[in-house]
């Protein structure tokens, strides 16, 4: 069985090609980078519309297929940007429309989680889940991935994203200030919000773009990091204590940062667990991991209608976990 899989959800339009064995058969993805600002949705949207097309030829060249060796077309139906979800939405239905293929609305989140599984061999870890846009603590309990903590506000990303921006560091601001944080030799007092088991980032960041008035860039960047990633790790850990489970999965485009993986590595080891970490390859946006968990979702049965309206809001809880007794390939 071979799946292809389209994402668009934010900066990226990405086409993957995945067979029933974990193999990926073909990776091509580009992304809208602003100039300045953040995403601009429709600027994005048209950057997907404009190019989609040629990303879908190059990846079915890459598998050195055609599309009617595709069994079944898979997009990522939300969360996300909407003019970006609908453009991803329109390529898939056209292509299932077209070729007489089964079409798979997929939950971006759950993407995220099922590439990590797949690449880490894993089966049922705690998941820490941090992208620009979502800051989520999931482990799969009752049929569902249950969110045990959550961000209130913004994404772990886009906290670092919009105060590299008030600093002058362009998007993606992750990695730089990475590397800035490094040289950071003092600690700034910063505002550290974890109510319950939910976290949020905003008072963080507005503490952060003051204290660049009084403190050196790079003290900033190191204090930010260290009280962001310390709130994250108390989260999850206390969601580990409580599901017991043996692994921590860390996704999602943030969980590329080497300071971040350091502290939920010394957490899950205190709690006898084993820490994996997505290839970076795989923790940014892509279409492998929505044409993976489209296909593990085909083999249960499930299918979209071509009617099926995107989500923007879709919730990572509110899908049923058919599959998850699948196992994961050693392939």
């Amino acid at each position: 069985m071979i799946v292809l899989g389209i994402e668009s959800t934010a900066h990226t339009f990405g086409v993957g090609i995945v067979d029933d064995n974990g193999r990926i058969l073909a990776d091509q993805r580009i992304q809208h980078r602003p100039k300045e600002g953040g995403i601009r949705p429709r600027d994005s949207a048209q950057m997907m519309s404009e190019r989609g097309a040629d990303v879908i030829k190059a990846a079915l060249d890459e598998a050195k297929i055609s599309i009617q060796d595709v069994n079944a077309i898979a997009y990522a139906i939300g969360p996300g940007l909407g003019p970006c979800l609908r453009t991803g939405a329109i390529a898939a239905r056209f292509l299932a429309a077209k070729y007489n293929k089964p079409l798979v609305g997929v939950n971006h989140c759950i993407a995220h989680i099922e590439i990590g599984k797949l690449v880490g061999k894993i089966r049922d870890p705690l998941v820490v889940y941090l992208s620009g846009a979502n800051t989520q603590i999931i482990a799969l309990a009752n049929g569902r991935y249950r969110i045990f903590g959550e961000t209130l506000d913004i994404g772990l990303g886009n906290l670092l994203d919009s105060w590299g921006r008030k600093v002058g560091i362009p998007f993606p601001a992750g990695p730089k200030i990475e590397e800035l944080a490094k040289q950071g030799k003092k600690f700034i007092p910063l505002p550290y919000t974890v109510k319950g088991s939910d976290l949020a980032f905003s008072g963080l960041y507005t503490a952060a773009v003051r204290a660049t008035e009084k403190h050196d860039i790079a003290d900033v960047a190191y204090s930010l990091q260290e009280v962001a990633f310390s709130m994250v790790a108390e989260v999850a850990e206390r969601a580990l204590a409580h599901t017991e489970k043996g692994e921590v999965l860390l996704v999602g485009g943030v969980a590329a940062n080497k300071r971040l993986q350091k502290i939920m590595r010394i957490m899950a080891e205190g709690h006898n667990a084993s820490l994996h970490v997505v290839p970076m390859k795989y923790a940014a946006d892509n279409g492998i991991m929505i044409a993976w968990t489209g296909l593990l979702m085909y083999r249960a049965g499930i299918t979209t209608p071509l009617s099926a309206p995107i989500n923007p809001k879709f919730r990572t809880d509110q899908v049923d976990v058919v599959w998850a007794d699948y196992e994961t390939p050693d392939a």
